[in-house]
């Protein structure tokens, strides 16, 4: 900057330099004019519509500058300098057809809300791992949606690469974490025996046979409403869950998020019940099970379901919880009766029982008397026989093993 402040100043005999901020950076330039006091005139007005094209968003640097290193930091291999709003607006685009309807829209909200509007109107090859880092640590969101907004961005960039945009992926092998602090409530708070009964008994009977089902399979709420009849295996006594609706989706069923969410479960005695007397109201052979009874229609998303939901459980005078504590509610009761949580982690769609062990864990009993006891017998019977007839120590009281 020169001493004046004007941003302009005599750099040799026959050069003149200007000086600006671009996109966050600063950036000198030369002009190869004698410094004169009407060539440095002539600058001071040249620098001032370089700040004004700036300002509009119309500045090209690489029009400008052609020949300046500085200008090959805004200017890509591929011939093009993509802004960071329109190449993600470009991205969501090309990403419809790859993503299912929910997933695109969450995509979407991450880059409407967060990314656009912190970073839209930087250039691809200015963006430096440090500017997310930093907005990153001033964030006051947990850690799943800063892990959901570094996903977006690392799978934007790995594009970007792909298509010669940018050189390397700043985000790959890189995820942000905030230490967590201990959470002061249990996210899992499952309806009690009571609880159910309140709320079945403030249902109309068609819903009430949609709340049996939910508490009784576990299933998600955008599997449930996607249920057909054509779903129901009354002989082998099972449902085959293998679609989900989202609001995102608009009505219309998409294949389950994860390859285990695609799964038989097992149709329990209340459950059948609630199908058999459910059979009255809707039963079509590939009709769907449960209906708006607002609309008389299949639900389109949950959020209908959580505007009833909330209608619900005020008449029935059970404190709010939202509709997927009823997901919860099931593998409580699974695991309190001993049920093996193998098991249920299929019932529920989980790849395997460690999610369960880690979110439900309390519920799984861990002070049986019994236990050990149909192992014994089924393999230690011999052993014990022999014990009892064996002489013992006096210190344990143990068995004395024989030496041979």
């Amino acid at each position: 900057m020169s001493k004046d402040g004007s941003g302009v100043r005599p750099a040799s005999k026959n050069s003149i330099e200007i000086t600006f901020q671009f996109r966050g950076q600063r950036c000198r330039e030369r002009f190869k004019l004698k410094p004169t006091s009407t060539n440095l005139r002539r600058a001071e007005k040249q620098r001032a519509a370089i700040l004004l094209a700036i300002e509009e968003g119309t500045f090209d640097y690489t029009a400008t500058f052609p020949h300046s290193a500085r200008a090959r930091c805004f200017y890509t291999a591929s011939g093009k300098t993509e802004r960071i709003d329109q190449y993600f607006t470009d991205w969501l685009r090309s990403q419809e057809k790859r993503l299912k309807a929910s997933s695109h829209d969450g995509y979407r909200k991450i880059v409407d809300n967060f990314i656009v509007p912190q970073f839209g109107s930087l250039l691809l090859p200015e963006w430096k791992r440090k500017d997310v880092k930093v907005w990153l640590q001033s964030m006051s969101c947990g850690n799943k949606r800063l892990a959901n907004i570094q996903s977006v961005i690392r799978k934007a960039l790995d594009d970007a690469v792909d298509d010669e945009l940018i050189d390397h992926n700043f985000m790959a092998s890189y995820c942000y974490q905030k230490r967590a602090d201990p959470r002061e409530e249990d996210d899992i708070d499952p309806f009690t025996p009571d609880e159910q009964e309140a709320i079945l008994r403030c249902c109309e009977p068609a819903m009430a046979n949609q709340v049996r089902v939910s508490f009784w399979t576990g299933l998600r709420t955008s599997e449930l409403i996607a249920l057909n009849w054509s779903d129901v295996d009354f002989v082998r006594e099972c449902i085959l869950v293998r679609r989900a609706m989202t609001q995102a989706s608009k009505g219309k069923a998409e294949a389950t998020k994860t390859a285990s969410g695609r799964r038989e479960v097992k149709i329990l005695m209340p459950t059948r019940l609630a199908l058999i007397a459910q059979k009255s109201h809707t039963f079509l052979e590939h009709g769907p099970i449960f209906l708006n009874p607002g609309t008389g229609e299949r639900w389109t998303g949950d959020q209908q379901i959580r505007d009833a939901w909330v209608r619900i459980l005020k008449a029935a005078g059970v404190r709010y919880r939202w509709p997927y504590q009823t997901r919860h509610t099931y593998a409580s009761m699974m695991l309190s009766a001993g049920e093996h949580p193998m098991w249920v982690a299929k019932q529920m769609g989980h790849r395997d029982w460690t999610m369960i062990a880690k979110i439900y864990g309390k519920w799984m009993p861990s002070a049986d008397e019994q236990a050990g006891k149909k192992a014994e017998a089924v393999f230690g019977l011999g052993d014990s026989a022999k014990a009892e007839n064996s002489p013992s120590c006096d210190f344990c009281r143990e068995p004395v093993r024989k030496l041979s």
